[in-house]
């Protein structure tokens, strides 16, 4: 993939602002699907439930189980200065890496409050300046999150989210992510049942999703950049079903991109994969030739990001980008609460 000499801005495409979806479809599984097929490049309109008629008994759903916290709080340092604070990274029952804003209000040593059941000390600052805090506490970390956390929406949603649990998936399991896996968002549990009805497999991964997955491109050439780490883990049941689908010509059809990165950082040539647990770094760009993911629902993701990079790992550059450009045409839904593409 080295020998690639992409630039970020050739992954750019002009998006109206009033495209930028504010709030989640209601219901979930009404919000719009463009339908890509790789072979005919032909482009189909539809509602996300219409993504019933598009899978077929056997084919095997892959999920991120991972979900999100309220990771985003508002510490006061001793002089009454105002930090927010978004978790990134649990290290233990005190330990955290931790984004803060403003930076220079983090330094070694200082401790904040927040509110009156929460403390925290920078421990240390790494070198990409996210910072090591210890929490101090009295309680269940958790409990206390919940009162004093809010979601860590991404900036370019501006409005208010009324009901929280609209940031994650009806499946989310596992607490730990800092965002969202947003392709997700679209099922419902009635939809899920009736796809289970219909044959259609389901296994569940776990990626938690950080900042990373979402932190802009710095680099001019692509391959300069470097992702940030994930935890993931694939169970025994999933790598059954995973590798079972594999060995029998069947579609493993990933739901988002964490999924995809899941999958492709264990996977071996053959598309299989073990059951395991580590962290990952995978950064996916063209030419890449996917081992295991068949095909795709995601949502449509920022100019220049590595998101949109990895998807067209599926479609090539070009193609990804002229179904890009007919979805800000049709006034389709953009970002997180945005709507959904299937790339078969």
């Amino acid at each position: 993939m080295d020998k690639v000499r992409y630039k970020k801005s050739d992954f750019f495409y002009e998006l109206p602002e009033t495209q930028i979806a504010q709030t989640p479809a209601e219901p979930r599984d009404s919000s719009r699907l463009l339908v890509y097929d790789r072979a005919t490049k032909k482009i189909e309109d539809k509602i996300f439930r219409d993504i019933e008629s598009e899978l077929k008994a056997g084919d095997l759903l892959v999920l991120n189980k991972t979900k999100v916290i309220p990771a985003r709080m508002y510490a006061t340092t001793k002089n009454g200065g105002k930090v927010e604070v978004l978790l990134l990274k649990r290290y233990d029952l005190k330990t955290w890496e931790v984004l803060m804003r403003p930076g220079k209000k983090g330094k070694l040593g200082v401790t904040m409050t927040v509110g009156d059941k929460l403390s925290l000390t920078v421990k240390e600052i790494t070198e990409s300046g996210e910072r090591i805090v210890e929490f101090e506490f009295d309680g269940v970390f958790e409990d206390i999150l919940s009162e004093v956390g809010t979601m860590p929406l991404p900036p370019y949603i501006k409005e208010k989210l009324v009901d929280q649990t609209r940031y994650n998936t009806v499946y989310s399991k596992i607490d730990g992510s800092a965002a969202a896996p947003t392709a997700g968002l679209h099922f419902t549990p009635e939809l899920l049942e009736r796809l289970k009805n219909k044959g259609v497999q389901i296994a569940e991964v776990l990626l938690h999703v950080g900042l990373g997955t979402f932190r802009p491109v710095s680099e001019e050439i692509i391959t300069d950049h470097k992702m940030h780490s994930e935890e993931y883990e694939i169970d025994e049941r999933a790598a059954e079903l995973i590798n079972a689908a594999k060995r029998e010509g069947r579609r493993v059809i990933a739901v988002g991109t964490t999924s995809v990165r899941t999958l492709e950082s264990v996977a071996d040539e053959n598309g299989e994969v073990k059951a395991c647990k580590g962290s990952t770094e995978i950064f996916l760009y063209p030419p890449y030739k996917m081992k295991c993911v068949d095909a795709l629902v995601t949502n449509f993701h920022l100019p220049e990001s590595t998101l949109i990079m990895l998807v067209a790992c599926l479609t090539g550059r070009e193609e990804i980008l002229d179904v890009y450009r007919y979805a800000v045409r049709e006034k389709y839904r953009f970002f997180s609460f945005g709507d959904s593409m299937f790339i078969r």
